[in-house]
């Protein structure tokens, strides 16, 4: 009779054990299979989240049973990353408490700011057209003394970290905190020096930016323009001219050669019949090319164009006529290759 109790009783505890064990496992063991990167969308429901992770889960199924048992219905909206190992425990924890894990965005230089908005919409929740909604706010604008053309500026081309889910505004305020810090008393102190205020800093760093994709060029360039604002001639840079292009013709439209027709376009943005800078930024500058400005090379340079002799850099001339030399020799070479436009 004693063995028989014994028995019973034995088998009772390895029966407990073995639920408790598989109760346990179900909640607290090794779910998720190897790292894997969820998104959570406002319309997503459990069932959702369970299809997505059916790749990476040892049991799918127990994901929606424990969220049961801890009365989990509604999954927040967020990037998360599962690690591997993680327990249905922490999944449920992790998407009940919307604890994502942040992202690095970076962007490079985009010519407007519906570019940039597009850039940044394909790494964040918000859509382009929220963002660009976020960015042209009159309020924001007014306050800031920024325009719609202008407010592209606190925008520095750089790594940043974020949540997917941030939204516009918070961005926006991301981004022009970045671009007050970038602004620091030793670059205000060099733009005062120069005689330029942070609006014209980036507005000729834009031009040098468009002008030369040498870092190593980009100081002479920028002196070169600063030689030319001290002397009240006009800027003529050709980039100014493609900018007004564009502006008239879309964004999408190629140029490749300034003709002399379009250097009487009637616009602000026209270097060569308005003397001084243009009223904005035209593209979004990276740090090299506002530093080049700001640390510009002391030269007696007024004049530059092309160097066919060596490509992608430029000839620079003090005067006149060693420039028309230097143009005269890039405009056969362009001839040769047939670039009309």
């Amino acid at each position: 009779m004693n063995k028989k109790v014994l028995y019973i009783l034995a088998t009772i505890f390895i029966i407990g054990g073995i639920l408790a064990y598989n109760y346990y496992q179900k909640i607290f063991g090794k779910a998720i299979t190897k790292e894997y990167v969820l998104f959570v969308n406002k319309t997503d429901s459990l069932l959702d989240v369970k299809k997505e992770i059916e790749s990476y889960s040892k049991s799918p199924e127990t994901f929606l049973w424990v969220a049961a048992k801890k009365n989990f219905s509604q999954p927040k909206v967020g990037r998360y990353v599962l690690k591997e190992g993680m327990s249905n425990n922490d999944l449920v924890n992790m998407l009940r408490s919307g604890r994502q894990t942040p992202l690095k965005i970076s962007f490079n230089n985009q010519d407007t700011l519906e570019k940039f908005a597009g850039r940044i919409a394909e790494q964040i929740e918000a859509d382009s057209i929220s963002l660009i909604s976020s960015f042209t706010e009159k309020e924001f604008l007014s306050k800031n003394n920024f325009t719609e053309k202008s407010v592209l500026q606190i925008f520095i081309p750089n790594t940043y970290e974020v949540y997917w889910t941030i939204s516009p505004e918070k961005f926006r305020t991301k981004m022009l905190v970045a671009y007050k810090r970038f602004w620091n008393d030793s670059r205000e102190k060099k733009a005062k020096e120069l005689g330029l205020t942070k609006n014209e800093v980036i507005t000729l760093a834009s031009i040098v930016q468009k002008e030369t994709a040498q870092n190593s060029e980009r100081p002479t360039v920028a002196g070169l323009y600063l030689n030319r604002l001290e002397k009240n001639w006009p800027l003529q840079a050709d980039p100014t001219i493609i900018y007004a292009i564009k502006q008239l013709k879309g964004q999408d439209y190629v140029v490749k050669r300034v003709l002399t027709v379009d250097l009487e376009i009637n616009s602000p943005y026209n270097t060569y019949k308005n003397i001084g800078l243009p009223p904005a930024l035209i593209s979004m500058p990276d740090v090299s090319a506002i530093d080049a400005v700001l640390n510009a090379e002391d030269h007696d340079y007024f004049y530059m164009c092309v160097n066919v002799d060596k490509l992608g850099y430029h000839a620079f001339a003090k005067s006149l006529a060693q420039h028309n030399r230097n143009a005269e020799k890039y405009h056969k070479w362009l001839n040769k290759k047939g670039v009309n436009r």
